[in-house]
């Protein structure tokens, strides 16, 4: 009999809460793996994204019509592009109730791209904490299921005249199955958690950086400018 079989074979003899909780382990896997290759395609086309947007606002193009394009390709745009679209609106917005001092045309620039930066981060982080409690939760879940199946592997043993080890066997190594299965959805939970925070960790600073940049620009062009912004970002 190949490994393979012998552990439905285990499975199949276990008790029903054995069985439960291998079945609600390898639940969470599959839902953690499907997480994991959503998740990394995700974060492939924002890098993509921002890479592709940041290039083009640093490449001389003028500001408004950076936001022109912008307003059209909300949908599709990075989320670089939606939080410099929100600057641009919140900055446009106050212009036209004529609001002439500079300090309060930048702070509601300001505060406008720090709100859409926090909704694009809470999108981006969508499903970490998902990720984080299979890896911290799957191993004790795990652990239960085996100290349950060791429990009742004694449980029927009680009853035996004579105790040998192929009696013993298979009671303790189905109960020890669900250890493994417990490992087998943390482990790349975890990793991909750690990997997955860290790639945000560096969107949300790139972000950041942006935001500041883009805010200094605004400032300088307000200096320059004092109609409002029409100048381009490689010009300042």
């Amino acid at each position: 009999m190949t490994p393979e079989l012998s552990i439905v074979q285990l499975m199949l003899n276990a008790s029903w809460v054995v069985q439960a909780v291998v079945l609600l382990l390898v639940l969470m896997s599959l839902l953690s793996w499907a997480a994991i290759f959503r998740k990394l395609g995700t974060l492939k086309r924002v890098k993509g994204k921002n890479d592709d947007f940041e290039r083009e606002f640093w490449s001389g193009t003028n500001l408004n019509e950076l936001y022109a394009a912008a307003t059209q390709n909300a949908r599709q745009g990075g989320p670089m592009e939606r939080i410099f679209a929100s600057g641009m609106r919140e900055y446009h917005k106050l212009r036209e109730r004529r609001i002439s001092d500079n300090g309060a045309l930048l702070d509601g620039a300001r505060r406008a791209m720090r709100a859409s930066f926090q909704r694009e981060l809470d999108v981006l982080e969508s499903n970490l904490s998902f990720l984080g409690t299979v890896g911290s939760v799957a191993p004790y879940v795990g652990l239960f299921g085996t100290v349950w199946g060791i429990m009742h592997a004694f449980t029927g043993l009680a009853s035996l005249a004579q105790v040998t080890l192929a009696t013993v066997a298979p009671g303790i190594a189905e109960a020890l199955v669900a250890t493994a299965i417990g490992l087998f959805a943390a482990i790349p939970a975890v990793v991909a958690y750690n990997r997955f925070a860290h790639d945000i960790d560096r969107v949300a600073n790139g972000l950041e950086t942006f935001m500041e940049e883009f805010s200094n620009i605004l400032q300088r062009n307000l200096g320059v400018h004092p109609a409002g912004p029409t100048g381009s970002a490689s010009t300042y």
